[in-house]
């Protein structure tokens, strides 16, 4: 408490000095708008709760003992200390799971109905006793044009426009504990202030369910999947099926559920649970789950396949009868890739993606604590569907013809993946801080690419390369006085802007700490985070204090205005000068006489001065370049903290340049132009040189 009330003087004088900037970065926006429009032009070619164990249905042919399903390892990894960093689990990320699921659902391929029968056993985990529980039917948003995730302007992020409306209808919900009433019967009709809206529903309980007390409830429902037009629905006989049941909204350890109206740049939020699933589909599917499948079998030109998870806080499933199937063991986990005919190259990219990435991943973040990983390629005609992540299955998604110095599959892929970790295994709020998932994705995507295909991370070909850096620094600068990047999913306009900020800025501020603090300590904060917090739900503090017990104070005040506080910096070379040393001119008083010197003498030596200005609220530390006639060069060391410095420095050469930041590692840098300025030379040669400068900058970025 003591340490946010001596915080609080500092907040207040960080919102004045953005404020006051602001006004002044307006003319830089515009320069750097420029250049970010060139550039992007340029890149377009656990075991179960106590009292709730996971029981087998009787009729079950293949039953499954509680033994045989899935479990993480406690420990998450053979080792506790990293880099000197304690990081195993916190307390809360050894707790139970809270809300375990048994589903049976039967696909009617011509409807594209699915008919399901669910047991839901939730341990009440909080501290108080409730009243009430709240239901996300995400498919509801697909049910007309005024929800409000296909409400006019919003829409979808692909475009696509619903042809054929999806919904989840609950028929009943009897909860054991609660005596023989259908409690649907009082469910709300529809999400909180919103009455075109049916995504979160609130259902009263009768009576309370104490604080540690357990509850078993059986659901029947029908759930109309969509055409695709957003990550889940049905594309002639393709079906992608995910946030398909009445789901539980997260409880919080305060006792209030975490629910939300689906909104167009939103996405989820969920407890931990254990899942039991079986799934029937015409026997020609091919079918691709979240666990392990665990049994088959088929009956009447129908199969019944079974499928379990551990410690996941959603399924996700897809069934088609066109796919081909490729497994391989990719560093001790199953690998299982579902893609179309003549998709076998791209399939190949993903499959070794994986394997670079895996280990990677697994170093950097901790161990991928499930046996299997379902990588599903969905075909040309569902292409809304690729590009999405759920407990052990990823979508990716490329034309069959992409060609090989284009990284885009493999880019998918690895950001993907990335979200078994970001959201997957730590399992932040995407709604109310998309940041912590898709910003640091992002930033694991951009460093994994980068460490394998160096400049040429996003493109390299036809004589030139293009980073992934590149992109996120062109639209971070773009973006940087658009919003926050630690806004809620709602509070985003657009899908371009939570892109700009959440997928571009977030990784380039921890790129920008990393230059300037220490890949290495950049590195382990984020790898005690994943770590400390795996399985616990942590929120934006939390990454904040890995940064500062990794890199420092200095670097977790940047991150947190940066990121809370849309915190940004500009660095500029305003002035130089050179002239050459002499003895001073004038009246000098020495012991019993004046002395007046008229002609002073001239020296070897030259004054060279330079003015270097901060502007913004960010203050990184960084170097000055100053080269000189004789082609020698010098770095002077700047703290960053003042609004200026004046840089003096004597030699014997004359000053042709200064340049701030030359190995531009503050890639938060609002305006790249003014960071570097020349001696004043006749006009002509002076627009040439500028002209030069523009474009070895363009082609930094480009291949930065």
């Amino acid at each position: 408490m003591a340490q946010q009330t001596a915080a609080e003087p500092r907040r207040r004088f960080r919102h004045w000095r953005f404020r006051r900037a602001e006004a002044r970065a307006t003319l830089a926006r515009q320069l750097s708008l420029s250049l970010a429009l060139c550039t992007v032009t340029l890149s377009a070619n656990s075991s179960p709760a106590a009292g709730s164990p996971l029981t087998n249905n009787d009729n079950d042919p293949h039953p499954v003992s509680d033994s045989q399903l899935s479990r993480p390892d406690p420990d998450h990894s053979s080792k506790s200390v990293l880099n000197g960093v304690n990081t195993k689990p916190t307390a809360a990320a050894a707790a139970k799971t809270a809300a375990n699921y048994t589903i049976r659902a039967k696909l009617d391929p011509d409807s594209h109905q699915l008919k399901g029968q669910l047991t839901l056993r939730f341990v009440n985990g909080s501290s108080k006793d409730l009243d009430e529980l709240w239901f996300h039917l995400y498919l509801n948003a697909f049910k007309n044009e005024r929800t409000l995730f296909l409400r006019p302007p919003s829409r979808s992020r692909s475009g696509t426009r619903g042809k054929h409306w999806g919904f989840t209808d609950v028929h009943s919900l009897h909860c054991q504990q609660m005596g023989p009433t259908d409690l649907w019967q009082q469910a709300a009709p529809h999400s909180p202030d919103d009455p075109n809206d049916q995504t979160d529903i609130r259902v009263p309980l009768p009576k309370k369910l104490a604080a540690g007390d357990s509850m078993s409830c059986e659901i029947e429902f029908l759930s109309q999947l969509p055409n695709i037009v957003e990550r889940t629905g049905f594309a002639r006989d393709f079906h992608m099926v995910a946030q398909w049941f009445p789901k539980l909204a997260r409880l919080e350890d305060n006792g209030h559920f975490a629910h939300f109206a689906f909104h167009p740049n939103s996405e989820f939020y969920a407890d931990f649970g254990d899942y039991d699933v079986t799934l029937n589909v015409p026997q020609a599917y091919v079918v691709g789950a979240t666990g392990q499948r665990h049994s088959e079998q088929t009956v009447d030109q129908r199969k019944r396949v079974r499928f379990t998870a551990s410690r996941v806080h959603d399924f996700a499933w897809t069934a088609w009868p066109s796919f081909q199937v490729r497994d391989e063991q990719v560093a001790g986990i199953q690998v299982r890739m579902l893609f179309p005919e003549g998709q076998e190259r791209n399939a190949a990219r993903s499959l070794a993606a994986l394997k670079f990435t895996l280990p990677a991943f697994n170093r950097d973040y901790g161990a991928y604590p499930y046996p299997t990983l379902t990588v599903v390629h969905p075909p040309h005609f569902a292409r809304p569907a690729g590009g999405m992540e759920y407990p052990t299955l990823i979508t990716t998604g490329a034309a069959w013809y992409s060609p090989p110095w284009v990284k885009g599959i493999e880019a998918v892929t690895v950001h993907e993946l990335g979200h078994q970790w970001f959201y997957g295994l730590i399992a932040t709020d995407e709604h109310r801080s998309p940041f912590l998932d898709e910003g640091l994705t992002s930033y694991a995507e951009s460093k994994v690419l980068t460490s394998r295909y160096g400049a040429g991370s996003a493109f390299g070909g036809l004589g030139f390369s293009v980073s992934r850096d590149a992109y996120s620094r062109a639209a971070a600068a773009y973006a940087a006085h658009t919003g926050n990047i630690a806004w809620s999913a709602d509070r985003f306009p657009n899908f371009r802007s939570i892109g700009a900020l959440v997928y571009a800025r977030t990784p380039t501020v921890l790129h920008t700490l990393g230059a300037v603090y220490g890949r290495e300590k950049m590195t382990k904060a984020l790898s005690a985070y994943t770590r400390a917090h795996r399985f616990a739900h942590p929120e934006p503090q939390q990454l904040f204090d890995a940064i500062n017990d990794a890199l420092g104070p200095a670097a977790a005040d940047n991150a947190e205005l940066a990121i809370t506080e849309s915190g940004w910096v500009d660095y500029a070379v305003t002035q130089v000068s050179t002239r050459k040393l002499h003895a001073p001119a004038g009246i000098f008083d020495k012991p019993g006489k004046r002395h007046t010197v008229t002609s002073p003498k001239k020296t070897t030596e030259y004054t060279n001065r330079a003015l270097i200005e901060r502007r913004g609220t960010l203050r990184f530390p960084t170097q000055i370049r100053l080269r000189f006639e004789d082609g020698s060069h010098v770095d002077r060391a700047w703290d960053g903290q003042g609004r200026y410095w004046k840089l003096a420095h004597t030699g014997p050469s004359r000053l042709v340049s200064a340049q701030v930041d030359p190995t531009n590692a503050i890639g938060l840098d609002q305006n790249l132009t003014n960071n570097a300025r020349r001696m004043k030379t006749a006009r002509a040669p002076r627009l040439f040189e500028r002209l030069t400068y523009w474009l070895q900058l363009v082609l930094s970025v480009l291949s930065a």
